[in-house]
């Protein structure tokens, strides 16, 4: 059993990438149902991969401590919005008709599609009420930032008191006219999420629900198409908003980035 797990955890088969459970019964003696059962009891999965991306900024626990406790201790009077752009929503047509869902069967479709453009969809989730601020535009400049800055603005009241927004750290949310127009608008406080850290902006997990449950599986024709969906989800998502709910506490968040890093070298 030792030298199974061993092996498994610290090596590689010949031309392979990984193990199986017959390529390492046959390397160790084993029959494959036994490396089965060890794997089981030990939690080991060769076959799975998972990806991640651990962030290199110098203010990665500083950017997390601040934005966390926005989302845990949001200030009295004023408003949290998670900004963000879902660029590239193509347009896709499926190339023949697909096969609708029946009793044992899922729903089949071709894997090969045709092109019809590209939007990008623009948003800004309210962290209080889970209503969101959205708007497609067909290009992803700092100027359909501006355009979209300017929806925000005329959709939260002129008496709501401190804006603060979360932002990322792309280039369009820092280029010269952006920084005059925040200027010129003082009641907005922008709080950047750390470089390669998009997963502390709620507005994330709007965006992966919208994508599920609208956008992957929907068949458009034109970009109009793909335009009307989101619409019709943000209208849905308005009339019957719903927050997500931040548990992980700040000083956690560290500790569980450290713990791989300690397992990588040179990290």
């Amino acid at each position: 059993m030792e030298e199974a797990v061993t092996r498994t955890l610290e090596s590689k088969p010949v031309a392979a990438t990984q193990w199986s459970t017959r390529s390492l019964a046959k390397d160790v003696g084993l029959s494959q149902s036994a490396v089965v059962r060890i794997w089981r009891s030990f939690g080991l999965q060769p076959h799975r991969t998972e990806t991640c991306k651990l962030s290199a900024d110098p203010w990665l626990v500083e950017k997390v401590r601040d934005i966390v406790g926005l989302y845990l201790n949001p200030p009295e009077h004023a408003i949290v919005l998670c900004v963000d752009e879902k660029s590239q929503v193509q347009a896709l047509d499926r190339t023949q008709p697909i096969l609708p869902l029946r009793p044992g069967l899922p729903e089949q479709r071709t894997n090969d599609y045709e092109r019809h453009g590209t939007t990008s969809l623009f948003a800004a989730t309210d962290i209080a009420t889970g209503k969101v601020i959205g708007k497609c535009h067909r290009r992803h400049r700092h100027q359909e930032f501006l355009k979209f800055m300017r929806t925000v603005d005329a959709a939260v009241p002129p008496d709501a008191g401190e804006i603060h927004l979360v932002l990322d750290n792309y280039g369009t949310h820092k280029t010269p006219s952006v920084v005059r127009w925040f200027a010129r608008h003082p009641r907005y406080q922008l709080h950047f999420t750390p470089t390669s850290g998009s997963w502390v902006n709620q507005v994330e997990r709007w965006f992966a629900e919208i994508t599920e449950k609208r956008i992957r599986r929907g068949s458009f024709t034109s970009v109009p198409d793909p335009e009307k969906a989101i619409q019709d989800y943000l209208n849905h998502n308005n009339d019957h908003p719903k927050p997500f709910v931040w548990t992980a506490d700040a000083e956690l968040i560290p500790g569980k980035i450290q713990r791989p890093c300690e397992r990588i070298s040179n990290s």
